[in-house]
């Protein structure tokens, strides 16, 4: 079918509303979800390019049913983007076993539904491209991020393993990661949550930086509606990129890491290389 009509179905965020924007100003049909469809069309508006579903990427059966409903308006899924998410903050021993594990139904498990629910459409057709949106995080931990940074590693192994699965169906993988921009990721109560816990060796340390984090809101230094265009310049390629880091600071913050990183193998060069089993 002809790029400017793909359809690309997309996660609802301050990130997704501009993603939606540039896709439906490039022409692309655009299905849109949030836990609430009013969502999106009060933040988009009513188009014949648009299909707003409600959508709790958390219910299996939920993801099918919109897979199906985009299949029913649209006729085909030529792009997935991932991208729902929030941040438990804090420090480990301070966020709860339930918080932790709900940090990763909405950011791992979520992402793995609508995917599952995606793929026979795709696989069906023989082509088709997921992004899944993880962070700077999924590559460099952080402090305080103990629960978003397991969510978003986790999210990238399973990027980099599954593009080895739908490389022959002719199904492209891109993972995104986005350094610090202006979206609701950092509003209190929408998608920050701060830990349930309280120990007293960290007391101090998380009332700073719980302020620290408070008083980023809204001042991140990247643009979503330039991301969001990126990504559907990206969408249009023959040969998209397996990852792309996006923001001047993760560009910089992923080479720092890959120089840790090989200085960390060479340090213990020889130890590490002496591992076989001798007279083998």
């Amino acid at each position: 079918m002809p790029r400017t009509r793909r359809r690309t179905a997309v996660r609802h965020s301050l990130l997704g509303v501009d993603l939606a924007k540039a896709a439906l100003q490039a022409g692309h049909r655009v299905v849109g979800t949030a836990r609430d469809a009013f969502k999106v069309t009060a933040a988009l508006g009513k188009h014949e390019n648009l299909l707003a579903l409600s959508l709790d990427v958390t219910d299996e059966a939920a993801s099918v049913a919109a897979a199906q409903a985009a299949v029913e308006r649209f006729g085909s899924i030529d792009v997935l983007v991932n991208n729902a998410g929030n941040f438990y903050a804090g420090y480990f021993e301070e966020i709860s076993d339930r918080q932790m594990r709900l940090q990763m139904e909405t950011n791992f498990f979520g992402p793995l539904n609508v995917t599952r629910a995606i793929l026979p459409v795709m696989r069906a057709q023989r082509s088709g491209h997921i992004f899944t949106i993880t962070s700077a995080a999924g590559l460099i931990g952080q402090e305080f991020c103990a629960a978003y940074a397991a969510s978003k590693f986790a999210l990238e192994g399973w990027m980099e393993s599954l593009r080895y699965d739908l490389e022959p169906f002719g199904i492209h993988t891109t993972t995104v990661e986005p350094g610090f921009f202006r979206t609701e990721l950092l509003v209190e109560g929408a998608s920050s949550i701060w830990p349930e816990l309280s120990i007293e060796d960290y007391k101090d340390r998380t009332t700073a930086t719980i302020a620290a984090w408070k008083g980023m809101n809204g001042k991140q230094g990247g643009d979503p509606a330039k991301l969001g265009a990126a990504l559907v310049t990206l969408a249009a390629l023959d040969t998209p990129p397996l990852r792309f880091v996006a923001g001047a600071d993760v560009v910089t913050g992923v080479e720092e890491k890959a120089a840790l990183l090989l200085a960390q193998v060479d340090a213990h060069r020889d130890l590490s290389s002496a591992m076989g089993i001798e007279n083998a």
